[in-house]
C-alpha cells in the first residue's frame, strides 16, 4: 500500500486546507540565491499577509487564511535535497490532501523571471522534487516554477544555483515574488486549472 493510500484511510481530509512549500536551503549563505527563491516567495506571500514564520518541525511554518481557506506556509529546514520528509510530515499533521499541495522551486529550464504552474509532472532534474516523489510515492502535486535561467558555464551550474542574484535581477525577482504569491492565493481559492490559465500567460 503506497502513502497516499495509506494516508487517506487514517486521517480525515480537510478539503479547505492547504500546504504551500517553498524549496530552499537553511543559513545566511543561501539567503538570496536562486536556489531559494520557494523560500523568498512563500516570505513575500507572509509579509503581505501581516503573518510570521515559527520554526517548527522541519521547518519553520506559518499559517494564512484566506477566502475560507487555511493556508500552512512551509519552509523546510531538511535542505532542498530531502525536502520530502517535510512535506510528507505536515500533509499527515494537517491532514492535507495532495491535491491541495503546491511546491514553489527554482527552474534553470525556464528563462529568468518567468513563471509556470503545473499541476503534475516529473522532477525536472531538481533534487528536490525527486526526494518529494520519493517519500511520497508519486509527482501528483502542484509546482510553482520560478525560472532562473541558464546564464552559466559548462560545469558552473551548481554555483550558478547557489549563487546570489545580481542588482538587477533583484529588481524583476521582486516584482515577480509579488506575482507568484498572488498565483498561490489564486491556487487556493480557484484552482489549479483556472489558474494556470491566469498566470502562465505572465
Amino acid at each position: 500500500m503506497n502513502f497516499l493510500k495509506r494516508f487517506k484511510r487514517h486521517n480525515e481530509i480537510d478539503p479547505m486546507k492547504y500546504l504551500i512549500v517553498g524549496l530552499g536551503n537553511i543559513g545566511p549563505k543561501y539567503e538570496n540565491t536562486r536556489h531559494n527563491i520557494g523560500f523568498d516567495i512563500l516570505d513575500a506571500l507572509a509579509k503581505a499577509s501581516n503573518v510570521v514564520f515559527e520554526n517548527k518541525r522541519y521547518g519553520d511554518v506559518t499559517t494564512l487564511k484566506f477566502k475560507g481557506r487555511t493556508l500552512i506556509l512551509l519552509k523546510p529546514s531538511t535542505y532542498v535535497n530531502l525536502s520530502g520528509k517535510a512535506v510528507r510530515y505536515w500533509m499527515q499533521q494537517e491532514n492535507i490532501d495532495i491535491k491541495n499541495v503546491l511546491i514553489a522551486l527554482d527552474d534553470i529550464a525556464l528563462p529568468f523571471g518567468t513563471l509556470r504552474i503545473r499541476s503534475k509532472g516529473g522532477d525536472a532534474g531538481h533534487n528536490g522534487l525527486k526526494n518529494i516523489q520519493e517519500i511520497l510515492g508519486h509527482t501528483n502535486y502542484t509546482r510553482l516554477r520560478f525560472g532562473i535561467g541558464d546564464d552559466y558555464s559548462k560545469g558552473q551550474q551548481i554555483d550558478f544555483v547557489l549563487g546570489k542574484w545580481s542588482d538587477e535581477e533583484l529588481k524583476t525577482v521582486e516584482e515577480k515574488k509579488e506575482v507568484a504569491a498572488e498565483a498561490i492565493k489564486s491556487f487556493a481559492t480557484i484552482g489549479v486549472e483556472r489558474t494556470m490559465n491566469l498566470f502562465n500567460k505572465k
